[in-house]
């Protein structure tokens, strides 16, 4: 292969936003890399109980991974694409609709993520979880439910790739449904059995679960901004920060939790 034959983008060509981005996603599939790595080699310094709370972690870095592999490659042909392109109108538009193809490879990784994610919350609190089946279960359709509705409501584009916002609005409020759920199971949770944690794990359960009325909060903001004329590119970076939190940070706070209480 001749280098001439390689694309690598650079901000003279594709624009100083766009590396941004490019850099971002690229620097998120490396952290997953390196997270997956880290719950797998913790496992050996936690208890047993914490064991599989560190194998939740590895498998949601490993997965987010992967799809930020596909997301970044995608978005790298579409910068070769774009290098190619003049018009800014014409640029914005393609930025635009690759925003719109990228998105089914982060829903996708989500419907399998989050509901790992909130297991690994609920872990927290030292439950045996087939003595909460009903409402963890209850918990984790909603988690579906919400993942769906809004993966339904991405695909609300016309033939042209628009986006159709009377339809798209109304799948992302049925989603709102799912994910108001989340948080008042959690809270429920709390009530229920904090009683069974040790100190640093009421901590840990506590900062978990705020991701999920904070950071998780960013998806929806930013599903509804995609309605508006705005640089794509920006969502693509404030998703980018909050997989890292709400994956990786998540995953951190347990680790550290298991590395308190086994002491």
């Amino acid at each position: 292969m001749k280098l001439s034959d390689t694309f690598i983008p650079t901000a003279g060509a594709v624009g100083l936003l766009s590396m941004v981005t490019y850099f971002l996603l690229m620097v998120t599939m490396y952290a997953f890399l390196g997270n997956f790595i880290f719950a797998l080699s913790a496992r050996t310094r936690v208890s047993s109980s914490y064991q599989t709370s560190q194998t939740l972690t590895a498998i949601v870095s490993a997965i987010a991974g992967l799809s930020y592999f596909f997301i970044q490659g995608y978005y790298h042909d579409m910068l070769a694409e774009l290098a190619t392109l003049s018009d800014a109108e014409n640029r914005q538009t393609l930025i635009r609709e690759s925003y719109n193809a990228i998105g089914q490879y982060r829903y996708m990784e989500w419907a399998v993520t989050t509901p790992l994610l909130l297991i690994n919350m609920v872990l927290m609190l030292r439950i045996d979880l087939r003595s909460i089946k009903r409402p963890l279960m209850i918990m984790l359709l909603a988690d579906f439910f919400m993942i769906l509705a809004g993966y339904l409501g991405e695909q609300q584009l016309a033939f042209d790739n628009e986006i159709l916002v009377g339809p798209k609005l109304l799948w992302g409020g049925v989603s709102a449904i799912g994910y108001v759920m989340i948080p008042i199971s959690l809270h429920k949770f709390w009530k229920q059995f904090a009683s069974h944690a040790l100190p640093e794990e009421q901590w840990a359960y506590r900062l978990m679960a705020l991701t999920t009325v904070t950071f998780w909060g960013v998806y929806p903001i930013g599903y509804s901004l995609t309605v508006l004329d705005i640089d794509t590119n920006w969502l693509h970076i404030a998703y980018s920060l909050a997989d890292l939190i709400n994956k990786a940070g998540v995953g951190l706070i347990a680790y550290w939790a298991g590395k308190a209480a086994t002491k």
